[in-house]
């Protein structure tokens, strides 16, 4: 009964409508949960964030603490960040490159593989104390595509490809900008928003408050790039299976693997113009102009976006409460970008894609 009525989903007549209880309901919450949260495969960050054997990144995912690690058999391991002896957080540092993790509690000692290696007093523990029971615990599902690593709480769930579906497409679209390979740019964005994790979904692809909200940011295009910033974006929206959706378009503004923008100077142009030859050259100009010309803001359901337009940011929230979310965002790159370039990128990651812009 909790759910019934919420939503009114009349296609013959074009109305589609969802009652505000979907967005502050406390009950709707813990099911979203159960239901999306524990069920569904949730990003969990990049394989070049742990790039070497002992590297390591802490934060939370689907409200969990976790140690994103790579082992020292180069393995890339989600481990809970919680002790299996009084349950105390093991890593307290947020990233770094380690041998082990030492619990500050008790200073039981685990590698990077999640093994317990260490216990202070151990002698005076029962015949039954095993250290292979008190391994950390590991997500139960850790897959990969193209470097995105995603956990799923759920044993049984389909293969992280099956989920993808249609999104793949354009994960593919964002990788291939490199020859050899994307990175995550060290930092990251970490807010909170009061409201709930349902509107930010929206907005992060939602192409109609584009002129309206961002009027000043793109005045301020059209001012120093010499744009025209009246006319339409030519553009798409579209469903990619399992909750996942995207809106692909045609921006005005410049991008650095093709479309060249006045405010990036007149040096840029030649070397664009080159990327973009060779783009075409590996792949053929019709992917190669999707790749290099269009934008999308891509939704891989429940709560990955990935705006890769005038710079490629990796957005992940998760809700604390009905009316309050916290917000990551990390800015991904090609690994062989000069520097100028990468300068250039992080200045639009700042400029418009944070939470100050």
């Amino acid at each position: 009964t909790l759910l019934e009525g919420l939503i009114i989903d009349n296609q013959q007549d074009g109305l589609f409508r969802v009652n505000r209880q979907a967005f502050v309901s406390p009950e709707i919450r813990e099911l979203e949960q159960r239901r999306i949260f524990e069920q569904c495969w949730i990003y969990a960050g990049h394989e070049s964030e742990v790039a070497n054997p002992g590297d390591f990144q802490c934060r939370r995912v689907a409200g969990r603490p976790v140690i994103l690690a790579r082992g020292d058999d180069k393995k890339v391991r989600v481990l809970l960040n919680t002790c299996t002896h009084r349950g105390a957080f093991v890593c307290r540092e947020q990233s770094g490159n380690t041998r082990t993790f030492q619990c500050p509690y008790h200073a039981w000692t685990f590698n990077t593989r999640g093994d317990l290696i260490g216990v202070p007093g151990e002698d005076a523990y029962s015949p039954s104390f095993d250290l292979n029971e008190l391994r950390l615990g590991e997500a139960p599902r850790v897959e990969s595509y193209r470097g995105f690593i995603f956990v799923c709480l759920n044993p049984a769930a389909e293969s992280l490809v099956d989920y993808l579906a249609g999104a793949k497409e354009f994960l593919d679209l964002v990788c291939d900008q490199s020859e050899v390979g994307m990175e995550v740019v060290p930092g990251s964005q970490l807010y909170s928003i009061r409201a709930n994790w349902k509107l930010l979904v929206e907005n992060s692809f939602d192409g109609y408050h584009g002129l309206p909200t961002h009027q000043r940011y793109l005045n301020f295009l059209a001012e120093t790039g010499g744009l025209d910033m009246s006319g339409k974006f030519p553009g798409k929206a579209l469903a990619l299976g399992n909750g996942h959706a995207v809106i692909e378009y045609e921006p005005p503004w410049g991008r650095l693997v093709a479309r060249w923008n006045p405010s990036f100077g007149e040096a840029k142009k030649a070397e664009i113009e080159a990327l973009y030859q060779k783009l075409t050259e590996r792949f053929g100009k019709e992917w190669a102009y999707r790749v290099a010309q269009t934008s999308r803001n891509l939704l891989i359901f429940p709560n990955l976006i990935i705006n890769d337009i005038m710079a490629i940011t990796i957005r992940t929230f998760f809700p604390v409460s009905p009316d309050y979310m916290e917000v990551s965002a990390w800015a991904l790159a090609p690994q062989d970008e000069s520097a100028e370039n990468r300068n250039l990128r992080l200045d639009n990651f700042l400029t418009f894609l944070g939470p100050g812009g």
